[in-house]
């Protein structure tokens, strides 16, 4: 699964790279850097209702019908094989999104129970910028009535670099470099995952 993400690159160069137009405002308290989905950040997404403007959304997804918000510490990550057996997903399948990141963190079980652990920074080449594939939901805070856009992230089958990285669950998120993801924002589907580059941490 993928919990833990990095972006460093400033707004103008994701701009720059997904040929964008437009950026909204950025969201107070926002900081560049390594980030926990558990604590549901504001990270940049680029989603297909609007593919030439770089929005902000909270990591966990809350489905329109939703009551509250807990349900999106069970939405972080989305199993793309899965999407319309879950009824937290099914109604926002064509609600795609690019979520911009140049790393992402995953541990390699040492033992059977996973105690003894290494960490893995996941990276294109040097640290270039790519996306994570994911899906959006805008929803209706009922105390406040406020439209809030939320995203989870899209999830496959380990690759064998993944498989061997991480080799509890060998899931890998769904990640591609700028033009592939673009394209896969307007609808394509036959589109090859960037190589990522391991560095042991």
């Amino acid at each position: 699964m993928c919990f833990h993400s990095r972006l460093t690159h400033p707004v103008h160069q994701i701009k720059e790279k997904f040929r964008l137009e437009a950026v909204a405002d950025i969201p107070a308290g926002f900081r560049y850097g390594d980030f926990n989905a558990f604590e549901f950040p504001w990270l940049p997404v680029i989603c297909n209702d609007e593919p030439r403007r770089l929005l902000f959304a909270h990591w966990g997804l809350i489905p329109p019908r939703a009551k509250d918000e807990e349900i999106r510490k069970y939405t972080l990550n989305a199993r793309s094989e899965t999407l319309q057996q879950k009824p937290a997903f099914k109604s926002c399948i064509q609600n795609r999104c690019l979520i911009p990141a140049d790393g992402f963190y995953e541990w390699k079980w040492l033992d059977e129970k996973g105690k003894k652990k290494e960490k893995y920074l996941l990276k294109v080449g040097e640290g270039a910028l790519f996306a994570f594939g994911g899906l959006w939901s805008d929803w209706a805070d009922s105390k406040t009535g406020e439209i809030i856009r939320t995203f989870t992230i899209l999830t496959m089958a380990a690759n064998e670099l993944m498989s061997e990285i991480h080799n509890s669950k060998k899931r890998m998120p769904l990640v591609f470099e700028p033009e592939e993801g673009l394209r896969w924002l307007g609808g394509i589907d036959s589109v090859i995952s960037a190589e990522l580059v391991p560095l042991k941490l």
